[in-house]
């Protein structure tokens, strides 16, 4: 992965650098603030960004929300002390793909970070009733819209498994994965992935958590 951090911890910082180096990935940038974030993002094009919210100059939101507008293809991962449910929301309104608080584990953190580059988001349990929170649409789904199969993919998406690990699951291709998903979201009028879960917890034809 070609990763961008974004924290005003210099330590940390280092940290995860060297960790992430450690195991063959490359850090383009790491800057201090949400200000720098935006133009190091457009810069050198990361394949992924990790973004802290407090920071002396430019918060991570309002950074994250100017990198969507610039590039609508750049994946932004929160990582925060924060665990305010406000401030999650606020996130994903402005386009991040993930949050997680610093008490993650650096495995935690690097899986996010592989499904956020495969166009995957992990869904945290203790945040999924503010996710639940952002569903518009009160439409009514019946749950015999879906197949069986469509049901036990979009369970293991809401669960946080990326398309290759749902097809090992259910021992099916990624591309037959990849079709399931195409037809969950015509059947429940979803966007993408995200919205897709948000909307099935919403009416209760899946279950995220205990």
């Amino acid at each position: 992965m070609r990763i961008m951090l974004v924290d005003d911890h210099h330590l940390l910082r280092q940290s995860l650098k060297r960790q992430f180096e450690e195991l063959g990935h490359e850090v383009v940038a790491d800057v201090a603030d949400g200000i720098s974030a935006v133009s190091a993002a457009l810069t050198t094009r990361p394949d992924v960004i990790l973004m802290d919210i407090s920071m002396g100059e430019g918060d991570g939101i309002t950074a994250c929300r100017a990198i969507m507008e610039a590039d609508a293809r750049q994946r932004v991962l929160m990582l925060t002390m924060h665990a305010e449910i406000d401030l999650v929301r606020q996130s994903l309104k402005a386009g991040a793909v993930g949050y997680l608080t610093k008490d993650a584990t650096f495995d935690d953190v690097l899986r996010a970070l592989n499904l956020a580059c495969n166009g995957d988001v992990i869904i945290s349990p203790e945040f999924a009733h503010a996710l639940l929170q952002e569903a518009e649409d009160q439409q009514v789904i019946q749950p015999s819209a879906l197949s069986e199969r469509e049901m036990e993919v979009l369970q293991l998406l809401a669960e946080g498994h990326s398309t290759p690990e749902i097809a090992n699951t259910l021992f099916i291709s990624q591309k037959t994965v990849k079709n399931h998903l195409a037809s969950i979201y015509e059947k429940i009028d979803a966007r993408d992935r995200t919205h897709a879960v948000i909307r099935a917890v919403k009416i209760g034809i899946i279950k995220i958590g205990p």
